[in-house]
């Protein structure tokens, strides 16, 4: 089955080291120059104190022509608007993975021309060393659904997946998505202005009710129901990730665009619709918002 994978980030190389010994891999990279690294140095995985090293075969995602049976779309959300010509240029018949953040990127993908569409949600942790190198920083699960069209190749595709790095498939894309959403929300703008690993959200009293707050406020707007179940598991993940960065702290650290427009956005977008004070969620995205305004003045 021939896999190809766009995007070589943290995720991107995760994904194409744990899939590359059972599937035919392509990697799409950004630019010229990390696809001839990987061709040349192959992709290395961190896993703890050992090290491995895959030969993968990479491209620029240029070359994209959709040939493969399934292509997984790892990039971050705000960088799929620059794909969409390529993507929607593929075949009715070509089978399509978005594995994003956030929800906003949905109303997109109702405009692509393929038939069938997938979209999931990744439970890892991965840190992206260079430009072929990432770090397996915490294992987990991806869950994935079908968001348009037939199961089979994703049904196939999820049979084949090693075991020890499952792709679990669920009925209802919106539940998937909605999870990982609130979680996304609560974990990645508090550690993010705060400067601390996930671990301290929990650890911390005064950080803890700061996520409490935080956490009730999404769960109205997403009218939200068994509310309790999801705060403990959005507990049990801050102590699963207790020692991670999150994402979008380290996207911070190094002053790179941040997701905030997809998560925190679309949740204020959601408030807006329904007419529901969201004071916590504005504040904290426009303190997100704020510190790359800061990095935009300063370049």
């Amino acid at each position: 089955m021939k896999i190809g994978i766009i995007g070589a980030g943290s995720i991107g190389l995760l994904l194409a080291s744990y899939l590359s010994n059972t599937f035919s891999i392509t990697l799409y990279t950004r630019t010229t120059e990390q696809a001839k690294e990987i061709n040349d140095h192959g992709l290395h995985l961190i896993k703890g104190t050992e090290q491995f090293k895959f030969d993968i075969f990479a491209l620029p995602i240029n070359k994209w022509t959709g040939s493969e049976d399934l292509t997984i779309i790892a990039v971050k959300q705000y960088q799929l608007d620059s794909l969409l010509r390529n993507l929607d240029g593929a075949n009715s018949h070509q089978a399509l993975l978005f594995l994003q953040n956030g929800m906003g990127h949905l109303e997109l993908l109702t405009k692509l021309q393929p038939e069938n569409i997938y979209v999931g949600s990744i439970e890892h942790g991965a840190q992206k060393v260079n430009a072929n190198t990432v770090r397996h920083n915490g294992e987990g699960k991806i869950n994935v659904a079908v968001f348009r069209g037939e199961a089979t190749k994703l049904v196939d595709f999820a049979k084949k997946v090693p075991e020890t790095f499952p792709f679990i498939i669920k009925d209802d894309y919106y539940k998937i998505l909605v999870n990982k959403l609130i979680i996304n929300a609560v974990i990645n703008p508090l550690t993010a202005i705060l400067q601390v690993k996930n671990g301290e959200l929990v650890d911390n009293p005064f950080y803890y009710t700061a996520l409490r707050n935080l956490f009730t406020e999404i769960a109205y707007i997403l009218n939200i129901d068994q509310a309790e179940n999801l705060q403990k598991q959005l507990m049990d993940i801050c102590k699963k990730t207790a020692n991670n960065y999150s994402s979008m702290l380290k996207d911070v650290e190094a002053k790179r665009k941040t997701e905030v427009d997809a998560i925190l956005g679309f949740l204020l977008t959601e408030a807006k619709k329904q007419e529901k004070e969201a004071p916590l969620v504005e504040s904290y995205y426009s303190l997100i918002k704020g510190k790359e305004e800061n990095w935009r003045d300063s370049v």
